[in-house]
């Protein structure tokens, strides 16, 4: 019985590893791809979508925009054309998740530095306060690549509109202004038909690979 065993040993290890071997193979063509969510209005926190849009369930996706640039460049729609963008809000003065926020923006803006399909952009949430020379400022103490991310300003009743019914973003009554918010954290993942794909803690190191991680999702399906 020994003797059978060690005649054949080779052969009993040559199948056992084409066995793994197509299981494998078998596995992964019956494992379905991840497929990231379309996010609609009525999926996200009330708190941070406006009445008007709070129980639309489908074809939700951003509005047109016109805005400008830290170099003073008009910023819409046909910037982002065909492009998967990371959004976010915040303000230059803002001394508590700011910082934060852009630091990680920096590192997303870094990581994909050889990667045309993806682009950044960050609206400011006091337009009034952070003019084109303010943003400018800001973009190059913090290494903003001009190419590849805006900070934008422009009106603010369009930015509040923006947040609160496109990107779905920021809580109302920021202090108690017409078009007063408060920004959140959030960052959010939006794909090249204008739909959002995600949102994530931009203050989060984890947040931002798995925004990273989903980014390389998108990008394959939209192949």
């Amino acid at each position: 019985m020994l003797q059978f065993f060690s005649k054949y040993k080779f052969f009993a290890v040559v199948l056992f590893v084409l066995s793994v071997i197509i299981i494998s193979i078998i596995y992964s063509i019956l494992k379905p791809n991840r497929v990231l969510p379309v996010y609609e209005p009525d999926m996200v926190n009330t708190e941070l979508v406006d009445s008007t849009v709070q129980y639309v369930r489908k074809y939700h996706k951003i509005a047109d925009f016109r805005l400008i640039n830290q170099n003073g460049e008009e910023v819409t729609q046909d910037t982002y054309k065909d492009k998967i963008y990371v959004a976010d809000f915040f303000f230059t003065t803002c001394q508590t998740i700011c910082p934060i926020m852009t630091g990680h923006m920096k590192e997303i803006q870094d990581r994909l530095k050889n990667d045309s399909e993806v682009l950044l952009l960050s609206h400011s949430v006091t337009p009034q306060i952070d003019d084109v020379a303010r943003l400018k400022k800001y973009a190059v103490d913090k290494g903003v690549d001009d190419a590849r991310w805006n900070l934008v300003t422009g009106d603010k009743k369009q930015i509040y509109d923006l947040a609160r019914k496109s990107y779905l973003a920021a809580k109302s009554d920021g202090d108690g202004g017409p078009y007063d918010m408060v920004h959140t954290e959030n960052f959010v993942l939006v794909d090249t038909k204008k739909r959002i794909r995600g949102f994530y803690d931009g203050t989060n190191p984890e947040d931002i690979d798995r925004l990273l991680d989903d980014i390389k999702v998108l990008k394959k399906s939209s192949k």
